[in-house]
């Protein structure tokens, strides 16, 4: 999953996306809030985390003009200040959690993991669909309980797929799930992972369809 990490302290930031990074989500960085909303605005993410003391446009900002435009994108405030007054407002303004910092890396994963299962309609930390099964705790894919051993990006693919929850998603709406800016591959990759996932999910009840003009879609036999 593809998360925009907005945090101008460069050091700080550049620890917590290799964190994140090795947790298995795609981290863009952005270290101020005018480059923040301007990416808000062209690219698809599953979450935002958002510093509040940033230059040029603080995280209020940022966090209020994304609401003005309707953007239900869940927002967690990372922040040095952590009074209860300003975690009222920030609730208020529309975010969807707060953690103050420093903060615990297993804790902001879990957070992280919540908030976009949570964003999908999915309360439970384990999400099935047929016989499929994904634990977003252990990130663990299993098929009719069998492990399922998926690439990074394979996994990356599926778990999109089951997010969505049987709805289709288009190749380009793949790409910018699961791709960051400093990632190489094209949509035209999201192909290559389908195949091999057809390939992984075969002689099941599950498959990935195509529906011409629409993307793909998970689907149970």
């Amino acid at each position: 999953m593809r998360i925009l990490l907005v945090e101008d302290n460069v050091p700080l930031a550049e620890s917590l996306s290799q964190a994140l990074t090795q947790a298995g989500f795609s981290v863009d960085c952005m270290h101020n809030g005018e480059a923040a909303d301007q990416v808000l605005r062209t690219e698809d993410y599953a979450l935002v985390i958002l510093d509040l003391a940033l230059p040029k446009l603080d995280g209020w900002g940022v966090l209020q003009r994304l609401r003005q435009r309707r953007n239900p994108l869940p927002v967690l405030i990372l922040t040095a200040h952590g009074s209860v007054e300003e975690r009222v407002k920030g609730l208020n303004m529309g975010a969807d959690d707060y953690l103050a910092k420093p903060c615990d890396l297993n804790e902001l994963e879990a957070r992280a993991r919540a908030l976009i299962r949570r964003s999908h309609g999915h309360d439970s930390p384990v999400i099935r669909f047929g016989p499929l099964e994904y634990d977003s705790v252990s990130r663990a894919f299993t098929l009719d309980q069998n492990l399922l051993n998926l690439t990074p990006r394979e996994h990356a693919v599926l778990e999109v797929l089951l997010l969505r929850g049987g709805k289709a998603v288009s190749k380009d709406a793949l790409s910018e799930k699961i791709f960051g800016f400093d990632d190489s591959s094209s949509p035209d990759a999201i192909e290559i992972y389908v195949h091999r996932l057809r390939k992984k999910l075969e002689g099941s009840r599950i498959a990935i369809v195509t529906l011409r003009g629409l993307g793909y879609l998970l689907e149970e036999k």
